[in-house]
């Protein structure tokens, strides 16, 4: 019993450790990481040499795949970006009579967001969101929230997103089932949180016009735009590719054949990823007058944005690889298996309560991965696609003031701070709980 409170101690008061010194502190996730990996590598007893070498072999061990398909993904990104394919999806979709603005803006948000950076995302396209605000004479509100939450849900649930596709690779889920499960569950919670529960609102929406300082963003002319059909088909080329692997898992084809091998190499996400960059590089570069190097250009430009997202996914795997070695991940498996609680809920609680403490979707997946993934071999019942989808929809609610998307929020659309509360903060709570009970309702049916 004393090893066991003294495991939960040292856990408890690493993720503290990490709250405080990311809160008050203002260290960067990266440091505060790899803080608490020595700090639970000393506690727990271990030989620094070993400790180090966990550590080493936990980020070589994560970035050694991840590395690779986020700086592809983050290519497709700022092609999406700069060719304006972002902006195209939403213009052809304001053009559909039968939607309503603020279903557009959750559309726009779960296609155009599993290529963008969530932050990255409403940088992009809250002009579209000013746009159809000013011609529906619309509370910005009611449409910056929807797609603030979709691209939200995107993020946190659905690859090639880092966070998304580290629990993924970290539980051993299957990349192709996780983002078909992810975008079903992701579109009905972002429906869920944005339009009807600001539709239940009703009036009591306070009408929020574009600000004036943002009024002068416009969005580009539709003729300077790439066609909606190259927009699609560069979008969605890599997660078909990557289905593609997961298809012919499920065909049960015969393994070490030729053609098998063949479906494995191009669904495999590097491959994928390398494929769709290249195209990118073609349809929304090329084919837009861009030169070589001007991509290279941009490629540069890129890159730079992702060195902060790999160092913090590198100091989360030093932080696992830690909770590995030090055997602490064998005895706290034991004592959440002997909890009354279902691994799916406990996955989703431990991410939300990180979220709100740590205001980062990203560690906060990576801190429930390590937590909730030693006791999954005690529940073989349950697939690791559903505890990944039970993580990212934790990760989804409470954003609230720790998390720089709470302010990008209230910045963009003019709100009083208790206004994003009551607003913003509550539809990611609800779209989180919604995605909660989406992924219970899936761990009966697969």
């Amino acid at each position: 019993m004393d090893s066991q409170l003294w495991v939960v101690g040292t856990l408890l008061t690493s993720i503290i450790l990490i709250v405080f010194t990311i809160v008050k502190l203002k260290f960067h996730p990266f440091l505060a990481l790899l803080l608490a990996s020595f700090y639970v590598g000393s506690l727990m007893g271990m030989n620094p040499v070993d400790m180090v070498n966990a550590m080493e072999g936990g980020i070589g061990g994560t970035l050694g795949f991840l590395a690779a398909v986020i700086g592809l993904g983050t290519i497709l990104g700022k092609m999406m970006e700069i060719s304006g394919a972002a902006e195209r999806i939403g213009i052809t979709l304001q053009k559909c009579r039968w939607l309503s603005p603020d279903v557009i803006m959750v559309l726009v948000g779960l296609v155009c967001g599993i290529t963008l950076f969530v932050e990255v995302g409403v940088v992009l396209l809250i002009p579209l969101a000013f746009s159809i605000a000013k011609k529906t004479n619309t509370s910005l509100l009611k449409l910056a929230i929807p797609l603030c939450t979709a691209l939200m849900a995107v993020h946190c649930i659905v690859p090639p997103h880092p966070a998304a596709l580290y629990v993924t690779n970290a539980l051993g889920a299957d990349i192709g089932s996780v983002i078909i499960y992810g975008l079903i569950i992701g579109l009905g919670a972002s429906l869920v949180g944005g339009p009807l529960f600001l539709k239940l609102v009703g009036n009591r929406l306070p009408f929020k016009p574009v600000p004036e300082e943002f009024s002068d963003l416009k969005v580009r002319r539709e003729e300077d735009l790439p066609s909606l059909g190259a927009t699609l088909f560069t979008v969605l080329l890599p997660i078909a590719l990557m289905l593609i692997k997961t298809g012919a898992e499920l065909m049960n084809m015969e393994k070490g054949t030729t053609l098998f091998t063949i479906l494995q190499f191009i669904g495999n996400p590097i491959t994928a990823m390398f494929i769709a960059a290249f195209v990118a590089y073609y349809i929304l570069g090329i084919r837009q007058n861009m030169g070589m190097s001007t991509l290279l250009t941009k490629t540069e430009d890129c890159f730079a944005s992702i060195a902060n997202i790999l160092l913090i996914i590198g100091a989360g795997g030093a932080f696992n690889g830690v909770l590995k070695a030090s055997g602490l991940a064998d005895v706290l498996a034991l004592i959440l298996s002997n909890l009354d609680m279902h691994p799916i809920l406990l996955a989703w609680l431990v991410a939300i309560i990180l979220h709100a403490a740590v205001g980062s979707a990203t560690v906060a997946m990576m801190g429930a991965t390590a937590i909730v993934s030693p006791m999954l071999p005690m529940y073989p019942g349950v697939s690791p696609e559903i505890i990944t989808l039970a993580i990212g929809s934790g990760a989804i609610g409470c954003t609230i003031v720790t998390d720089s998307l709470f302010w990008l929020v209230k910045q963009y659309c003019g709100a009083t701070l208790n206004e994003t509360f009551k607003y913003y903060t509550t539809a990611t709570f609800i779209a989180s709980l919604v995605a909660l009970g989406g992924t219970f309702l899936l761990s009966y049916i697969i």
